[in-house]
């Protein structure tokens, strides 16, 4: 009779650590990684408000981890269902030689695809829609009507003339999560950089002889003039000398923003064009056009601030970068004809 009741007694602990022993194989089975290839990379989009549980699934199915099960149970065993927070959507790119308790951290972190845009300095919002929508982001039509709203109550220092944002859309490079980026946002990101680069350069002047609006604008005009750094300052004298002394600043890329084009050497500006009226057209309307021209970037900024002190009044573009620099309206006509014989001579060779 003790025999018959010893020998389950001794069968149950036995039972319990082979049961143990299962759950503990079962365990490291379904958190290891799927993969032993580093380079194993999976792309998966989270929706935002997708359900723990459901994340789980989801990442079974494209073969990021072995098991929901698993997932659901580090889950809750880190009580991540209930604390404040969550797992965060976007597009991940995951490494399948991780386990399922590094994909869990990386999506609970947010670690998501970062997307990369770079708009250059001296871009017009045209410009930059168009880049935008040639790049997969959004559409032009899309970027151009949120850069056409004015959000004065986040950000008051803008001036209250303007009716777009040209010239204010800082030109840099940014990032952003992969599958958040909008035309909103990328307004927001550009002006909060304006905000944080552009606009306390122009606050650390005591008295400046331009308001906000006239200082990007005619930042603007330095940016799309100015090739070779090192003539900046010097282009910025030569406007700000005109300025004073009431002449009209005879820009050529005023006249390309009014039309909407773009002259080359092969198509320079016509005389045509020159005299089409518009409110930019620098060459018919004495002092600065009503806003930027583009969106300029530090160097021009500052250069605008601090201009070379010059007696030049004209220049010339030599086509390579460089420009000559006149003092008189004859020297300036002088620098035009031998700016022709040069591309005369470089057409024949």
């Amino acid at each position: 009779m003790k025999l018959r009741w010893l020998l389950p007694l001794t069968l149950v602990p036995l039972c319990f650590g082979l049961g143990a022993w299962q759950g503990y194989r079962w365990w490291t089975w379904s958190i290891s990684p799927v993969s032993d290839r580093p380079d194993d990379i999976i792309r998966v989009e989270i929706p935002p408000g997708t359900p723990a549980q459901q994340i789980g699934q989801d990442l079974e199915t494209a073969g990021v981890i072995r098991s929901a099960d698993a997932w659901s149970l580090w889950v809750r065993w880190k009580n991540w269902q209930s604390e404040t927070g969550g797992f965060q959507a976007g597009t991940y790119d995951f490494n399948a030689a991780e386990t399922a308790i590094e994909i869990a951290d990386q999506v609970w972190n947010g670690e998501v695809i970062q997307q990369r845009y770079t708009i250059p300095e001296g871009r017009a919002i045209s410009e930059m829609a168009a880049y935008f929508e040639r790049e997969g982001f959004f559409s032009a039509e899309s970027f151009t009507e949120a850069a056409s709203l004015v959000p004065r109550d986040d950000y008051p220092w803008l001036p209250d003339r303007i009716t777009t944002l040209e010239g204010f859309l800082y030109p840099d490079t940014y990032q952003a999560a992969s599958g958040t980026l909008s035309p909103e946002e990328v307004v927001r990101q550009m002006l909060d950089r304006f905000e944080t680069v552009a606009l306390p350069v122009y606050r650390e002047v005591e008295d400046p002889s331009l308001g906000l609006l006239e200082w990007v604008t005619l930042g603007s005009i330095v940016e799309k003039e100015a090739v070779v750094p090192e003539e900046r300052r010097l282009i910025a004298g030569v406007f700000t000398e005109r300025l004073k002394k009431g002449m009209k600043l005879a820009s050529d890329p005023t006249v390309e923003y009014a039309l909407g084009i773009r002259q080359t050497v092969d198509k320079p500006l016509t005389y045509a064009q020159v005299e089409t009226p518009s409110p930019y057209n620098t060459y018919l309307n004495p002092g600065l056009p009503p806003a930027p021209i583009a969106s300029p970037g530090l160097a021009s900024l500052e250069a605008t601030l601090d201009p070379e002190s010059t007696e030049y009044l004209y220049f010339m573009a030599r086509y390579d970068g460089t420009h000559i620099f006149s003092r008189t309206l004859a020297e300036h006509e002088a620098a035009i004809d031998q700016v022709v014989r040069d591309l005369e001579t470089r057409d024949v060779e």
